[in-house]
């Protein structure tokens, strides 16, 4: 089964200086049938103007991933981590027993696009950490890549979950095959262009649930198509 959930009805909050479309209940936005997918918790499709950002603020007990579409988005955090984050790479950060971190836009000019995605752990009261590493968008034309995991496997990031995180490029005719084991469900997010899955048309900012499906093939249907795959228990 594929339950698409459609971009325009997203929660949006808008604050002059950030628009934030939300897959699931966040802040002001609350709604009872969509408050997660599991322990999918936050899809945040975040943009950010030139020289503004999240100042510091704390989090606890959450798996916190941030995927740059456009721009670049500086980050710091009370571990020491002073990183600048770019399209190509994923960072990581566990919440644990307690963390604060700031995220501002790198440039003074130039909008800043990210996913900002939340994943309950597996533990509570795990030890903060951070990781952040880059994937070669062109190494992963026309395929699925990992690019977090439970294990690390593969150079992926570690996320402490049950969870394997696929990010894929694809170019107009593009075809892709995912398996999808019988006691796993899966959550497809489009970050940009459009794909169609088992022949149903999804553009940028549509999610799909997907359970009770052993494969889907997806194919890409512009030349920009960009999307993650959440594969995690049912």
């Amino acid at each position: 089964m594929l339950t698409i959930r459609k971009s325009d009805e997203r929660g949006l909050a808008e604050f002059g200086w950030l628009k934030s479309f939300h897959t699931f209940s966040f802040g002001e936005y609350y709604d009872p049938n969509h408050m997660n997918f599991g322990m999918l918790r936050v899809i945040n499709d975040d943009r950010i103007k030139g020289s503004s950002g999240f100042p510091t603020h704390g989090h606890r007990d959450m798996e916190i991933i941030t995927y740059v579409l456009d721009g670049a988005l500086e980050h710091k955090d009370t571990l020491g981590n002073v990183a600048v984050i770019k399209p190509g790479e994923v960072q990581r950060m566990s919440a644990g027993t307690g963390i604060a971190h700031s995220e501002y836009n790198h440039s003074a000019t130039d909008l800043a696009r990210f996913l900002q995605i939340w994943v309950i752990p597996d533990t509570k009261g795990l030890e903060p950490g951070y990781e952040q590493k880059y994937f070669d968008p062109t190494e992963g034309q026309g395929k699925l890549r990992l690019v977090g995991s439970r294990d690390g496997r593969d150079g992926s990031v570690t996320i402490h979950q049950d969870l394997n995180l696929y990010a894929g490029h694809l170019q107009t005719g593009d075809t892709v095959d995912f398996a999808l084991a019988g006691d796993r469900q899966a959550w497809v997010q489009i970050a940009r262009g459009s794909v169609a899955i088992n022949g149903q048309v999804l553009v940028a900012g549509d999610g799909a649930a997907v359970s009770k499906l052993e494969q889907m093939t997806i194919e890409g249907r512009t030349d920009d198509a960009e999307l993650l795959i959440f594969d995690l228990a049912a």
